[in-house]
């Protein structure tokens, strides 16, 4: 299965949103996150995953785990080894959010997640 496509495939499934329906912009980039939290079976867990695009409120993510609809969870960035420079921080603080939407696409879970402070 070619998720590239599926991917489109869901994008274009979603179209039906107004440009003014939504409160920001979504941009569709992968940036790798730490997702940390507990499965449905209520077992703790941290996972390296990327996530398919992101707004100033949230994110979309793909998971291998499953989550449960309004659950808390945590997105931390992994920052570069640490350097003498102050400029660059030696680590990013947790961005907590809230899965709000589910879809799977062949083996792949993707979730839709609000922040609970929006990024600035």
């Amino acid at each position: 299965m070619n998720r590239d496509l599926s991917l489109k495939q869901m994008d274009e499934s979603r179209a039906t949103e107004t440009p003014q329906s939504r409160a920001c912009p979504r941009i569709r980039i992968q940036v790798p996150v730490f997702l940390r939290g507990s499965d449905a079976a209520g077992a703790e867990f941290i996972e390296l995953t990327k996530t398919l695009n992101i707004s100033a409120r949230g994110a979309c993510i793909a998971s291998t785990h499953m989550l449960r609809l309004d659950q808390l969870v945590q997105l931390t960035i992994p920052a570069p080894a640490p350097t003498s420079s102050s400029l660059v921080p030696s680590e990013t603080p947790p961005i907590a959010a809230k899965v709000r939407r589910q879809d799977l696409l062949g083996d792949l879970r993707i979730f839709g997640l609000e922040f609970l402070r929006p990024l600035e």
